[in-house]
């Protein structure tokens, strides 16, 4: 089977985040015959209003990635300024590259192909700890943020529901078998994926040939965006 130019770079993406993943997000793919739909697990950042929290999402791939944005989409419920009430996420590095002097957004914040799911998933987790007040998807949510904020912490009716959200995943990470970290140390433990199995071997065969793969390896190791002792973090 001859993959295009999207899956290509889907498989890669895929077997970079499993090798080098970011801290906080464990990926899969839905369906391993649908290079387009993946499922994503975040753990709530420490010291933050989610930790401790399992929530699940899902990102759905145009066929003309990266060309154009993916859809970034919350399973798990969520109370955030930028997330609306069917769980999509609003924010600027998931938005087309067009002229839209209406949204108050640079172009340069805009989706462009050198972006990949490292940068969005990134992005996502920024979003969570920094809501942007100023074009809220969720305008309740927005204006309770700010009243917390404002208030510096006196107004708890934010964080109180944020509370009971992260509470209520603890179910679908037992369900699941995850052990949620709820340590800064624990957080930031960069783990490779183990050994693909004989199925996984399967799965990389139907879109690459052996030659591919090799070729693939040496870009890996000379491109390596992460050393192995990188812990990984984002300044501020």
């Amino acid at each position: 089977m001859l993959a295009t130019s999207s899956q290509k770079a889907l498989m890669l993406e895929m077997k970079s985040l499993q090798e080098e993943p970011v801290e906080g997000f464990r990926i899969t793919l839905v369906d391993e015959s649908d290079l387009y739909n993946w499922e994503v697990a975040i753990f709530g950042p420490p010291n933050t209003h989610y930790e401790g929290g399992y929530f699940k999402a899902r990102i759905k791939f145009p066929i003309d990635y990266p060309y154009s944005p993916p859809s970034f989409r919350f399973l798990t419920k969520m109370w955030h300024p930028n997330i609306y009430e069917n769980g999509d996420v609003c924010i600027s590095i998931l938005h087309p590259p067009v002229d839209d002097p209406q949204s108050g957004e640079l172009a340069s914040e805009r989706w462009n192909p050198t972006q990949n799911v490292r940068t969005i998933l990134l992005s996502v987790i920024s979003l969570l700890n920094e809501p942007n007040t100023f074009s809220p998807a969720n305008v309740d949510a927005s204006v309770m943020y700010r009243k917390w904020r404002d208030s510096k912490g006196k107004d708890r009716e934010y964080a109180e529901i944020i509370r009971k959200q992260v509470h209520a995943t603890k179910a679908d990470a037992e369900r699941d078998g995850v052990k949620v970290p709820t340590t800064l140390a624990e957080y930031c433990v960069r783990t490779r994926a183990p050994p693909p199995d004989e199925g996984s071997n399967l799965f990389y065969d139907d879109y690459y040939d052996d030659e591919d793969l090799e070729d693939e390896d040496e870009d890996d190791d000379e491109d390596c965006c992460y050393d192995e002792d990188d812990s990984g973090t984002e300044e501020s």
